[in-house]
């Protein structure tokens, strides 16, 4: 009966483990209720295996009883394929053959006391599982997006690890002194291989992340510039046509005084117009903010995208401008990359940002497609390099203490967004 309770256990940790290196691509109820079917049937499969067949046979086929049903349900809620998937399914049976191991050293250790047994299991159990929620799976799932290269040689790493510790080194842990030591050993190596490659990879990812915000920032100050020297030369052309004015005043009068009032009226009405041909459109107070917003409307009116603005903001700021222009930044450029994919009858952004009660932004843009989001509600990037964008808005927030919302109703996609 040891044996039985300890395959079944496992086979309950394995599909807890799926659950939680799963990625799905289905709403959490319904992902919840197939790893829940599919854990019943597996129970009893396991159970009828366990009754059919000698316990040598049993933990020989248990393996293959296991993996391939869980693969196939990877298979089908996950939202990564090739080897992002195998990943997912070796990172499951490695920390289910961590636990496993290293409660089968301690069974072996207590002289084979079964509450040992439970109480082991429960304890590392609860503790992988926390550590998992905790600190790996936000990790992990920005890994799995970001990493493009490397998956297969890793999966063969892992792989190589479980072949040798469960196929190739004989005996039982928990049952057999040298497979009781040796086992449990190389899963602890191979846990400290997995945290070295974590490391790696959180280290690639924030290299990455940091040269996506020196492009902003690069690309914020660029339109800071710019925005100056529109200004700038604003500034310049209406000092010269105020310096024209007493002339254009003194031959408006002649004008009036001949008794050719319409002509005096042209004059001066086309005065007005290259008056306001050099008026430069202050969107905001907050300088930064100003020069983005105007650096991505113009760049949207190039591409043939309709504006539709609503900004009313306060000359201070409950954050750093230059953290908050750059969510701006990249919500906007989001919006005229999904424009592009329109004709360009269609293209359109709405962009409304007010200071009170607090700051609240929203930016609308018609889409075409599909629009996949994950678990945390942040959509799902279609393409491997895309998504840093919403990863760096989403830390704003968590810095922060803002509320972002993203949404696709009526084949608009909404982004919103509330400090």
């Amino acid at each position: 009966m040891v044996e039985l309770f300890i395959i079944e256990y496992l086979t309950v940790l394995y599909m807890i483990m799926a659950f939680l290196f799963m990625d799905s691509r289905y709403s959490r109820r319904r992902t919840i209720f197939i790893v829940f079917i599919v854990t019943i049937l597996l129970l009893a499969a396991v159970a009828a295996l366990y009754r059919a067949v000698d316990v040598d046979t049993a933990f020989w086929v248990y393996a293959v009883t296991i993996h391939i049903p869980l693969l196939l349900l990877l298979f089908t809620l996950s939202r990564f394929r090739g080897w992002r998937l195998i990943f997912q399914q070796l990172s499951v049976v490695l920390f289910c053959t961590l636990i496993h191991h290293e409660t089968g050293l301690i069974y072996y250790l207590s002289g084979g006391r079964f509450w040992v047994l439970v109480v082991s299991y429960i304890v590392l159990s609860t503790g992988v599982i926390w550590f998992l929620v905790r600190f790996l799976r936000p990790m992990f799932f920005q890994i799995m997006l970001e990493v493009n290269r490397g998956w297969w040689l890793i999966c063969l790493v892992m792989a190589t690890y479980y072949i040798v510790a469960v196929y190739l080194i004989p005996g039982y842990v928990g049952f057999d002194r040298s497979s009781s030591i040796i086992k449990p050993a190389i899963a602890l190596l191979m846990l400290g291989v997995y945290s070295i490659l974590m490391f790696l990879f959180t280290s690639i990812k924030n290299e990455m992340e940091a040269r996506h915000n020196a492009q902003l920032s690069a690309l914020q100050l660029s339109a800071l510039r710019s925005r100056m020297e529109a200004v700038n030369a604003a500034e310049d052309a209406i000092r010269m046509e105020r310096h024209d004015l007493r002339y254009r005043l003194q031959a408006a009068a002649e004008l009036v005084s001949r008794g050719d009032k319409k002509s005096a009226l042209e004059f001066l009405n086309a005065a007005q117009k290259r008056l306001d041909e050099q008026k430069e459109i202050c969107w905001c107070r907050p300088p930064v903010l100003d020069a983005v917003f105007s650096s991505c409307f113009d760049q949207a009116k190039n591409q043939g995208i309709s504006v539709e603005t609503n900004i009313a903001l306060p000359d201070t700021l409950p954050v750093e401008e230059g953290e908050l222009a750059i969510v701006l930044a990249n919500a906007l450029e989001n919006a005229i990359h999904a424009n592009l994919e329109l004709p360009r009858n269609q293209r359109e952004i709405r962009c409304k940002m007010v200071g009170t009660p607090s700051v609240m932004l929203e930016i609308a843009n018609p889409y075409t497609g599909s629009i996949a989001f994950d678990c945390d509600g942040l959509p799902v990037a279609q393409r491997e390099g895309h998504g840093l964008g919403v990863q760096s808005i989403s830390a704003f927030c968590r810095k922060n203490g803002a509320v972002c919302q993203f949404e696709l109703t009526d084949r608009w996609f909404r982004f919103r967004l509330v400090l």
